[in-house]
């Protein structure tokens, strides 16, 4: 993938993820619209960062990845979040750890879930979409 569209990707995929994740968390945490959209951006921000360095650390051929690669994939990628937005949010949410924790471990999982169906959707369309040469769709 190209470094042009690996930002497309990243970019789709946040603003796709924002779209679902701020009215949940706004349930969830009881907080305001303004509030959650500004900690969901910022925290959108440092994942693209961190998924910019994670791709790079192991980042094989997309289409190539099976769904066990994708889900072990996905996890270290999140565990690996999550030690850069449980400080935050801390900070942002004037929570305990512990509530931090288990708000941070839900945002996990939904992510982690959203990562996997995501990355697989567009992996699919991706050489339609492209009409790529010699692509194949997993």
């Amino acid at each position: 993938m190209t470094r042009k569209e690996r930002l497309f990707h990243s970019i789709l995929f946040e603003a796709v993820a924002l779209i679902l994740f701020v009215p949940l968390a706004m349930y969830v945490t009881q907080e305001g619209a303004a509030v959650m959209a500004w900690v969901s951006i910022m925290l959108s921000l440092i994942a693209m960062v961190w998924n910019y360095v994670y791709d790079r650390l192991f980042g094989a051929e997309r289409s190539a990845r099976g769904f066990l690669v994708r889900i072990g994939h996905g996890a270290g990628f999140e565990g690996g979040l999550i030690f850069v937005t449980i400080p935050v949010l801390m900070a942002v949410l004037q929570e305990s750890f512990l509530t931090v924790l288990i708000l941070d471990l839900g945002a996990v999982l939904f992510f982690f879930v959203y990562a996997i169906l995501f990355n697989w959707a567009y992996d699919t369309l991706r050489p339609r979409i492209l009409r790529i040469p010699g692509a194949q769709s997993i």
